[in-house]
Parts: structure tokens; C-alpha cells; sequence
């Protein structure tokens, strides 16, 4: 393109690369390399695990962690609304790392929120980390959310339609005698489990027996989060 920058380029081509289609009960969503899912259609992005203040809890028990983690999946989360311009947002539960973890949110932090909310519908989700959500952070709260076919929920049962988080799936594959190990969306074209989506959520690799109590025969894909695009492998083929 005449006049473009090397700049532009590189986020034009990011643009094309960074999202998968991943199918749920025939309903096509957008896997976003930054481990978002959005659904087209409803206009409806979906998030899990942001894990926020994570870094401030760690702190307290004398554990001490840069205390920047809020900020950067904040900054992450604007990033991707920005992309995609939804309707709709749905943070699938863990969204705050412990049941007093919002009263520590900063001002700022908390204009930031205010701010991804305006204009869209919100909602969060309750997740084993945060059952108590707060009433004072904008938006609508639920156990889970059910839109045509799909539900969505904190914890996975493996029910059909499913789209769920909690577990955090991360995957290694080994390559050309090098390896590699990101988080991922894990689904088998029935349901699927959303990576975390905070800066400092942890994983749990996909050959934990809890997956398999999820996805029968082992049979579901691994979407990786790459540096460029989405990687789908077979979980089998995954360290």
C-alpha cells in the first residue's frame, strides 16, 4: 500500500494473523490472540480469569510481585474492546484474584473499568476466586449466562453448548528440537475452555487429568497463543 508505514504494516498483518476461527455447536467465534473470544454475530467478546490484583494479594502473604499486573491486564483488555468494538462483554469469573481484591483497585484502575463499560453491556460472571462480586463496578452480575446454544460459565462440566474457563489450559509442543509452551483454548467442536486471560494467571497444562473429564477420548484441539497468530494442534500431539 502506497504511503504505509513499516508501522502500519506490521499492525495490518497482526490484524489478518491474530484470531482463528474455533467452532463451538456450530456457532463460529473468533479465537483473539490476545485469549479473548468474540462472537461476531452478538457482538459479544468474552474474557476469563483476568486474575486482577493478583500482584496485591501475593504482597500481603510476603510474597512480593511487581505491583503492575492490574494495569497491564487492563491495558491488554482495552486493547482487544478497541479491536473488536463489542456490544457486549462477558468476564467468565476469576475476574479478581480474592473476595477484597476490588476494594484494592487504584482510582485510576477503577476509572479504567468505568471507561471499557461505557457504551456496552457488562457482565460479570462469579467464579470460585471472587463468589461475591461488587455492586459498585458497573455492570450486571450472574452465575452464568445462557445466548442461544452457548452458556457461559466459570467452572467447566463438560456439558454440550459450553463455554467455559477456570482451569487456565496451557499447552508444550515440541518442534524442529525446540519447545514451546503458551496458554490456549482448548475445544472439541462441543464446548471449550478460555485460557486466562490476566497478566499474572498461571496455567494448567492440558494433560492434567481434569481435562479429560471435560473432553472425552482425549479429542479436542489446542489453540495456542502464538507471538503472531493462533497455532491449532491436536491436543495429542501436545507434551
Amino acid at each position: 500500500m502506497a504511503g504505509t508505514s513499516p508501522a502500519m504494516t506490521e499492525q495490518v498483518a497482526l490484524s489478518i494473523t491474530s484470531t482463528r476461527t474455533l467452532d463451538v455447536v456450530s456457532v463460529s467465534l473468533h479465537a483473539d490472540l490476545s485469549g479473548a473470544l468474540f462472537w461476531e454475530e452478538q457482538r459479544l467478546l468474552v474474557v476469563s480469569d483476568l486474575h486482577l490484583e493478583k500482584g496485591s494479594s501475593f504482597a500481603a502473604r510476603g510474597v512480593l510481585l511487581p505491583p503492575y499486573d492490574t494495569v497491564a491486564t487492563l491495558g491488554r483488555l482495552a486493547a482487544v474492546i478497541a479491536r473488536h468494538d463489542p456490544r457486549v462483554v462477558i468476564a467468565l469469573g476469576d475476574s479478581f484474584h480474592d473476595r477484597t481484591a476490588h476494594e484494592r483497585l487504584s482510582a485510576e484502575d477503577r476509572d479504567t473499568v468505568a471507561a471499557l463499560q461505557a457504551g456496552r453491556d457488562w457482565i460479570w460472571i462469579s467464579g470460585n476466586h471472587d463468589p461475591l462480586l461488587p455492586r459498585d463496578l458497573g455492570g450486571s452480575i450472574a452465575d452464568e449466562v445462557a445466548i442461544g446454544p452457548i452458556t457461559f460459565r466459570h467452572e467447566p462440566t463438560g456439558a454440550r453448548g459450553e463455554i467455559a474457563g477456570h482451569l487456565h489450559p496451557k499447552a508444550r509442543v515440541s518442534a524442529r528440537g525446540r519447545s514451546m509452551e503458551r496458554r490456549c483454548f482448548a475445544c472439541d467442536g462441543e464446548r471449550a475452555v478460555m485460557p486466562a486471560f490476566g497478566a499474572y494467571a498461571g496455567g494448567l497444562s492440558i494433560r492434567d487429568a481434569a481435562f479429560a473429564k471435560i473432553f472425552p477420548r482425549n479429542g479436542f484441539v489446542a489453540h495456542l497463543l502464538g507471538d503472531r497468530r493462533v497455532h491449532a494442534i491436536a491436543a495429542s500431539r501436545c507434551c
